[in-house]
């Protein structure tokens, strides 16, 4: 018998991992569910980007192995984006690195700055990934709670009388998910500056900012950010390009060049037409989010009567791409949830999965047609 790695002890499969069997097999039963469980946008891409990426088949290096740093098109039109959208500068050959999704940036940043006797930052509740990737590397986890009472902010004050000697790095994301609280200059500014009075690589993790949001922020946006600070964004949301795994990090140039050395030993470059297509994207015009957030603000109105029709209670000053709704009722979320699938035919996700403070809480997406949502309704 071969035993497993014991770093597998520490972790489980991924919690949609699971249930979205448990969801497939109830349909292939001939049961009628309707998914609002996860963030996987159901609208198509800009139709010119799907465009540029048959017409780059056929081009001639199309199909050989690309730079690991991206092509220079995908790269300059990230640094574009960040100035028109963000007002941050950003050399396309030093401060951007394109990635295979955000997800593996994750990985790629804990291997490139953590040692073994260092420890991370993690919000509760917040992305169940970058727990799980800290435990796969070994490093130890300190939790910093969010909590409704503080707007799902981090409370500075009971940070600082934590044991912070060994932290290396603080994993921050804001607009939030799953709370979809929005981050302010000021906040952002109090992470940057906590971040460098100890010693603290910040990470943002940014994929939601032109979801339902006004107001598009970059922590990278803050004076001195480049110093301590890297962000994470994606294609996923807000080009509704989740299969096509395009992300992307920004940084200072030693920091973008310490992930490299881990990217290029992990992968070899991203596809060429899928780098064009986002890079077509990248160049779209205001109007792709406005006509993105119409559709977005209908399907939220009834996501509202859902949660309504549930007993849950919910902030409508929130962004993104899902609503987080409070249980009035002393039952665990997961059972909440598990019953919502199996009486109604309703699939959520509780919000256990994402810490502990998430407890009391569920997290119902977007990313589903308005007929669906309004038939959800219709079995309550």
């Amino acid at each position: 018998m071969i035993d497993n790695s014991k770093r597998l002890e520490h972790i489980s499969e991924y919690y949609f991992s699971k249930k979205l069997r448990e969801v497939k097999s109830l349909i292939d039963k001939g049961e009628d569910i309707v998914n609002l469980g996860i963030g996987s946008p159901d609208l198509f891409p800009p139709e010119n980007s799907i465009n540029t990426v048959i017409k780059s088949l056929n081009q001639k290096n199309a199909h050989k192995y690309q730079g690991y740093s991206g092509i220079y098109q995908l790269r300059e039109k990230i640094s574009s984006f960040y100035k028109k959208y963000y007002e941050v500068d950003l050399h396309p050959d030093q401060n951007v690195l394109p990635l295979i999704g955000s997800k593996e940036g994750i990985f790629h940043i804990s291997m490139s700055f953590l040692n073994d006797d260092d420890s991370v930052l993690i919000p509760n509740p917040g992305y169940p990934t970058y727990s799980s990737i800290t435990k796969l590397i070994g490093n130890k986890i300190i939790n910093y709670d969010l909590t409704e009472s503080n707007n799902w902010e981090p409370d500075f004050n009971n940070l600082k009388k934590l044991d912070l000697s060994k932290v290396k790095i603080m994993w921050v994301n804001y607009p939030n998910m799953p709370t979809g609280r929005t981050a302010s200059v000021n906040l952002f500014k109090k992470i940057v500056q906590f971040g460098k009075e100890n010693n603290i690589l910040i990470v943002n993790d940014n994929p939601y900012s032109f979801i339902l949001n006004d107001n598009p922020l970059s922590i990278m946006s803050i004076s001195g950010a480049m110093e301590n600070c890297i962000e994470l964004n994606s294609m996923s949301k807000i080009y509704n390009m989740a299969g096509w795994r395009v992300g992307f990090v920004v940084g200072n140039p030693t920091f973008i060049s310490n992930i490299l050395k881990v990217k290029s030993n992990m992968d070899s470059g991203m596809f060429y037409p899928v780098q064009m297509g986002a890079a077509n994207a990248l160049s779209q015009n205001n109007d792709w989010f406005e006509k993105l957030n119409i559709k977005y603000k209908e399907r939220r109105e009834l996501v509202w009567e859902l949660a309504s029709k549930l007993g849950c209670t919910f902030s409508k000053d929130n962004v993104g791409m899902f609503i987080w709704a409070k249980i009035n009722k002393s039952i665990p979320s997961k059972e909440f949830v598990d019953n919502l699938l199996h009486k109604s035919g309703i699939f959520v996700a509780p919000g256990i999965i994402f810490g502990t403070n998430g407890e009391g809480y569920i997290r119902i997406s977007l990313c589903n047609s308005t007929a669906n949502i309004k038939k959800a309704i219709s079995r309550l």
